[in-house]
């Protein structure tokens, strides 16, 4: 597992980073459950690093019910104080009620635009980026903007970037990496 040459970010020692960098970064998946589960996600790394975060992920998709989005929608003060208290997720209470607050305008964007693929596109159009070494782009800060306009939170652009990485809009394998390929 390890005789490949990875991205310089993906600790070898974690088999679940591996697999995520093996099968998951940057591959093009552009289902709504999928990238509502991504961003919520890459929301919660604000701070913190996205190994932290993906060794919490199975302990977030059973406290936030596998992301069902209507469900998630549905959150009260109860669901509230039980995701603070709950210890296999990161417990900051404003990210937690930001998660919820987003999830609202997740499912609005996609009763506007029809799915948030589309609402993506209409940022990126049907292309994928290929760029390495970067934190931000012009397209990153577009949709962290527009979606902070709409009133989500922790989706500055860095984090937007990191989601467009994970989710496959943008192609960021490093050149020595076995999966780096370009346009």
């Amino acid at each position: 597992m390890h005789e490949k040459k990875r991205c310089r970010w993906c600790n070898l020692k974690n088999p679940l980073y591996i697999e995520y960098h093996d099968n998951e970064w940057c591959q093009p998946n552009f289902d709504d459950r999928y990238l509502y589960e991504m961003l919520i996600l890459e929301s919660f790394q604000a701070g913190l690093s996205w190994e932290c975060v993906l060794n919490k992920r199975e302990s977030f998709r059973a406290a936030y019910d596998a992301f069902d989005l209507n469900k998630v929608c549905m959150y009260d003060d109860a669901k509230l104080l039980a995701l603070s208290r709950d210890p296999g997720i990161i417990r900051n209470k404003l990210k937690i009620r930001a998660s919820i607050q987003n999830s609202v305008i997740f499912k609005e964007i996609v009763l506007e635009y029809g799915s948030f693929y589309a609402y993506l596109r209409s940022f990126a159009g049907d292309r994928i980026l290929y760029e390495t070494d970067k934190t931000t782009n012009a397209l990153s800060d577009a949709i962290s903007a527009d979606l902070k306009k709409r009133g989500m939170k922790f989706v500055g652009s860095t984090i937007i970037y990191a989601y467009l990485q994970a989710i496959g809009l943008i192609y960021s394998h490093n050149k020595d990496c076995f999966m780096y390929k370009e346009e």
